[in-house]
């Protein structure tokens, strides 16, 4: 049987960097239409303020399947209320196998931990799997709440604690 783990880690890890890697060859390729280069890898993670991804900032999280690296995701804080769900992936390879509701599970409870009550994310409509993995676990369409060039719909959910105010 295979398990997902989904903890914690440096966004700087060597495991971290290289799915932040894959990530924006991902979305970038997709995007762009075409293969992406290291050199334009490198370029798009040089400013990508990665580092605002931990405390008391935000939180960064490696997915493992069977010990594998092969997702991660990270959130940030925006207020005292708000943190925005950023950078979630899932290896091709891995998709299908429970990785993303396994990190939003890890990235949910994460935002709880620092602080917020909502979670919020922008993304593009052409990245339907991701659309449907969020709307999937109850995130609706919200008004924008920022802007950028790679930004078609967003997303929010109320993260829910129950009666004894611990997390549902």
């Amino acid at each position: 049987m295979t398990r997902w783990t989904v903890l914690p880690e440096r966004f700087d890890s060597p495991d971290a960097i290289a799915l932040r890697r894959d990530y924006y060859a991902d979305v970038a390729g997709s995007y762009w239409r075409r293969h992406i280069t290291d050199a334009e890898i490198d370029e798009g993670l040089a400013d990508d303020d990665a580092a605002l991804l931990t405390a008391p900032t935000g939180e960064f999280a490696v997915g493992r399947h069977d010990g594998e690296a092969a997702a991660c995701g990270g959130v940030l804080l925006l207020d005292a209320e708000r943190a925005e769900l950023t950078r979630v992936f899932v290896r091709p390879a891995f998709r299908g196998t429970g990785g993303g509701s396994a990190l939003l599970t890890a990235l949910e409870d994460a935002a709880r931990r620092l602080g917020a009550r909502r979670m919020v994310l922008n993304t593009r409509l052409d990245l339907v799997g991701a659309r449907t993995l969020y709307t999937r676990h109850g995130y609706r369409e919200i008004p924008a709440y920022c802007e950028g060039p790679y930004m078609d719909v967003w997303y929010g959910r109320e993260l829910v604690h129950g009666a004894d105010g611990a997390a549902a």
